[in-house]
């Protein structure tokens, strides 16, 4: 029993290392490209080229396919149209200069959300994940698009950030999402794997910000520590991340469906 318990452990936390790949990378680019710099290119430059680089080798080394990627895209898109209004309502900034920023917003953060969908894909492959009553998708996608447009509409209306919290439990209450560790199968309700991905998210956050990968207003003199409102922030992205990967994991598979009835 006990081997069985350390065997699991061990394995849970290679492919968790292993789905994690993306983020790391970017980590440790971070804190390199802050004590190394290179004649010629800016940092945020040099982070954005290492980004496209682990993503072409990550597909072409198979750690992740070309519907992986399509995700991973989509997320990097949403995630730069947010940096964009974030960034001119001053929310935060990117304080150094790059030939890669728009609207002064480096190309590469777009790769930060990317990665938090590169590590769900990857996640979800090797622990074979499955999501035991997952809501109607007419529910789940208006619900994901409210939560989307909160990020950019509490800066002039009401935040609704607490009361789209409550609805996501009155939603997913029923909703378990299973993975599987060698042959062991374990459950968990899915709003408590939100909140867990949304925590390390925020930790990374802290470690993102002391690296210099952005800079909030209070954080520009000196490093503070990220303030714990962000988590419900993160929370919400989760959410919207989940959601995308798991209704495009329901289209296809309805696809294949039709396709095995004809």
């Amino acid at each position: 029993m006990l081997k069985n318990f350390f065997g699991n452990v061990g394995h849970f936390t290679y492919h968790q290392s292993l789905s994690c790949i993306f983020p790391v990378v970017i980590f440790i680019t971070l804190a390199l490209s802050k004590t190394i710099h290179l004649p010629g290119i800016s940092r945020y430059d040099f982070i954005l080229i290492i980004c496209l680089v682990t993503q072409y080798l990550m597909y072409k080394f198979g750690l992740e396919s070309k519907d992986e990627i399509k995700v991973i895209c989509l997320f990097h898109i949403i995630g730069l149209l947010l940096e964009l209004y974030k960034v001119n309502v001053h929310s935060w900034s990117y304080p150094e200069e790059a030939w890669s920023k728009i609207g002064g917003v480096p190309l590469y953060s777009g790769f930060m959300y990317a990665s938090v969908a590169s590590y769900i894909c990857q996640a979800w492959r090797r622990f074979h994940l499955k999501i035991i009553n997952w809501p109607k998708s007419y529910i789940v996608i208006p619900l994901g698009a409210i939560i989307y447009l909160n990020f950019f509409t509490h800066h002039f209306f009401y935040d609704l950030r607490w009361l789209l919290m409550a609805l996501l439990v009155i939603v997913f209450y029923r909703t378990v999402v299973q993975f599987t560790v060698r042959s062991s199968i374990y459950k968990m309700p899915i709003v408590v794997s939100f909140l867990l991905i949304g925590f390390f998210i925020w930790i990374a956050e802290n470690i993102a910000t002391f690296f210099g990968a952005w800079s909030y207003p209070n954080q520009e003199v000196n490093w503070t520590i990220v303030h714990f409102g962000k988590i419900s922030s993160w929370f919400l992205l989760v959410v919207i991340s989940i959601m995308i990967v798991a209704q495009l994991k329901l289209f296809y598979r309805n696809d294949e469906d039709e396709a095995h009835t004809k």
